[in-house]
């Protein structure tokens, strides 16, 4: 039987009276977290007691920490495993298992020689090799790397005492049902089962009821708001677009304090030096600079000494400054909750504030779910156009000759410049342009256009389901249509496809267009941008158990199978599986 339960309790109760062990929650409290989510105060103390927990809860509600706490915890207690990994955590994506490895790594810094290893598609397997040889104690992979790894005999679940599933809904939506099941029957019976997902179909209650013993359901909704007085915009770009959009911007805009967000240290110093070297008064805080130092930086802030805060969320936390009148997104949160904290920087006390998001066109998802989480639409930001930006630094750099005019006595440079024109020969205005250049260090007045990004969308067949194309040309300009050497004689779905791409070449399902299977190949649509990392991956991919030979489409009939190698580098021998629904599943 299954108990469910609702987190609407009003009397949160606080880390400390979780049941979780003072090592580990020493860490949670040394990164400046007391009070639980709702979905962490209704799993963590069952997770604590044993329990198998069906936790039901979009992104964003802090499921990480939900799973990741209790596992710590109960290997702080137990120590190490004797035979492979302690947990294994299964995650969709190969973004979502370096985030939550990432999450692991911060919250078992107070436990001795700790180490997680997080294993995808995509990378090769020396490293996943080595880590697990020297007996990583959390796994983080996908589902078809990790099975992969258990075929080896790499990876080793005989003394597992945690199966953690994250985004257990879109690990089966990509076709990773059957490798899912396998784990579940190699892991043992001993091992305690937590799973995660956005909702609740009929596949996760199948999966429930043949693996999960006597599970406690927590249903969560996310109750993440943004203030009405922010005004909230997002820009489309890509990531290496995202310095040049952002400076546009700030040409334009007029704002006072500015913080932004960065998900890493380095980040942060990265940021503020390309920003001081466009002129801008930056600075960076993060996690390694001293609280002294932090403190005279956010009194900078405050004074107006430095105009841009470059930040870490944990750097970030507990700042209030006045003067904060735009928060930018410089890099997406993963979650919605860190998402309403960084905004909150301002807008506070009924003034009104501006925030900024950046998004990659593979990031589209994780707006959608702050948009639902927040239950507000971010209204999308339309960059300066080249005119705009041409005549505001024409106008800007006419102030500037105007204050040296009205401040500056000018007579001894005067008579300079008088000897030079008649000595030259050269016009006034001659001289003043090139004057003008050595100040403005040879950067032209007049901008550029910005590129645009590449944007892929899923494909829908003439019945509206996703999947099926029966034109052989893209309909989006964005997109080229490539050939898989693949089709119906092999009984090919369309969800074998997108799963194996996804993984293999770390697209998103969203970067995936139309497809087309037909008897003896398969067209599908992705991005112009490929480039040729992406095409040695996937040059490399089989489905059902066949090299899908991919190759931009000619519109001429399909060619016998023929291996390129995609200037494949040395050392680099990686085989993959064969697999019933989409060849070697990489993470993504």
């Amino acid at each position: 039987m299954t108990d469910v339960s609702s987190s609407d309790d009003p009397t949160t109760p606080k880390f400390s009276e979780l049941g979780l062990h003072p090592l580990v929650l020493q860490a949670v409290q040394a990164q400046g977290y007391e009070t639980p989510t709702p979905i962490q105060a209704e799993t963590i103390p069952a997770l604590v007691e044993g329990r198998d927990v069906i936790g039901l809860a979009q992104t964003g509600t802090g499921k990480t920490a939900a799973f990741a706490l209790p596992a710590l915890s109960d290997l702080a207690e137990a120590g190490r495993a004797n035979d492979g990994p302690f947990a294994l955590v299964l995650t969709p994506t190969r973004e979502l298992a370096i985030q939550v490895a990432e999450a692991f790594t911060s919250y078992a810094t107070n436990l001795d020689d700790f180490s997680v290893l997080p294993i995808y598609g995509g990378q090769a397997y020396g490293p996943q090799l080595s880590g697990l040889k020297r007996g990583a104690q959390v796994v983080v992979g996908t589902p078809g790397r990790v099975i992969d790894h258990l075929k080896k005999g790499s990876l080793k679940l005989g003394s597992l005492r945690h199966l953690i599933l994250d985004e257990a809904d879109e690990m089966l939506k990509m076709g990773f049902a059957e490798d899912i099941e396998e784990i579940f029957s190699q892991s043992g019976d001993s091992r305690q089962v937590a799973l995660f997902s956005a909702t609740m179909p009929t596949s996760i209650h199948r999966l429930t009821g043949k693996y999960l013993n006597n599970p406690k359901e927590v249903r969560v909704a996310s109750k993440s708001q943004t203030g009405s007085n922010i005004r909230q915009r997002y820009h489309m770009v890509q990531h290496s677009h995202k310095l040049d959009a952002l400076t546009r911007i700030l040409e334009i805009e007029e704002y006072e304090g500015i913080i932004m967000f960065v998900r890493t240290k380095q980040a942060t110093e990265e940021l503020a030096e390309k920003l001081r070297a466009r002129g801008f008064k930056a600075s960076a805080i993060n996690g390694d600079i001293p609280q002294q130092a932090r403190e005279r930086t956010i009194d900078m802030l405050r004074s107006g000494k430095v105009d841009i805060l470059v930040a870490t969320d944990v750097a970030a936390r507990g700042l209030d400054v006045e003067r904060i009148t735009l928060v930018v997104n410089f890099d997406i949160p993963h979650d919605t909750e860190s998402y309403v904290h960084r905004i909150g920087r301002t807008g506070r006390a009924g003034r009104s504030g501006e925030a900024i998001l950046f998004v990659t066109p593979r990031e589209q998802r994780l707006l959608g779910s702050i948009e639902r989480a927040t239950k507000q639409k971010v209204e999308p930001l339309s960059m300066p156009s080249v005119e705009q930006l041409t005549n505001t630094r024409v106008e800007k750099f006419t102030k500037r000759i105007d204050d040296v005019l009205a401040t500056t006595e000018l007579t001894e440079l005067a008579t300079v410049i008088e000897q030079y024109e008649l000595s030259r020969n050269v016009p006034a205005t001659d001289i003043a342009a090139a004057l003008a250049s050595l100040v403005l260090e040879s950067n032209t007045l007049k901008a550029d256009p910005m590129p645009e990004p590449s944007r892929g969308k899923p494909g829908r067949d003439r019945d509206g389901k996703p999947g099926r194309e029966r034109s052989s040309r893209p309909r989006d300009e964005n997109m080229t249509t490539y050939r898989l050497a693949v089709g119906r004689n092999e009984r090919l779905q369309p969800g074998a496809v997108v799963g194996a791409i996804a993984n293999e070449g770390g697209l998103t399902s969203k970067e995936i267009g139309h497809i087309d299977i037909r008897s003896n190949h398969t067209l599908v649509d992705l991005p112009k941008d490929l480039d040729s990392s992406v095409m040695r991956k996937l040059s490399n991919t089989q489905i059902q158990g066949r090299p899908i030979d991919i190759r931009p489409d000619s519109g001429r009939p399909a060619r016998p199978f023929k291996k390129r190698n995609f200037d494949k580098q040395p050392g680099d021998s990686r085989n993959f599986r064969n697999d019933r629904r989409g060849g070697a599943k990489k993470f993504s």
